[in-house]
């Protein structure tokens, strides 16, 4: 005769896997996680079809096309922030850079 159980361990017991579902309301979101993979496998494949690749090359890989795109990305936000400088330099100082001075219509350059 097995023994008795009491109390909460009888409730445990009692209860089977459909009673123990979670809400409707609350299901987890899984967020995606963006990567290069399937561009990089492409390529791959386009120029050695018989190659595949590990899961930790693949990461490497993934890491290597995020730094290359972070640092165009900032050398390209150098760039524009120079020119902004560089035209607001020449916008408050005209007499730096002189421009050729207005022609009327009909006048021809003499050399």
């Amino acid at each position: 005769m097995p023994p008795k159980s009491t109390g909460k361990a009888a409730k445990k017991a009692g209860k089977s896997q459909k009673d123990i579902t979670k809400p409707a309301g609350k299901k987890r979101s899984h967020k995606r996680k963006e990567s290069y993979a399937i561009y990089i496998y492409k390529v791959l494949k386009q120029v050695h079809p018989d190659t595949g690749v590990s899961s930790k090359a693949m990461s490497i890989m993934n890491s290597f096309v995020n730094d290359i795109f972070e640092r165009i990305a900032a050398e390209s936000s150098r760039l524009a922030h120079y020119k902004q400088e560089i035209h607001h330099h020449l916008q408050r100082n005209p007499n730096r850079c002189p421009s050729p001075p207005p022609r009327r219509v009909g006048q021809a350059r003499c050399l």
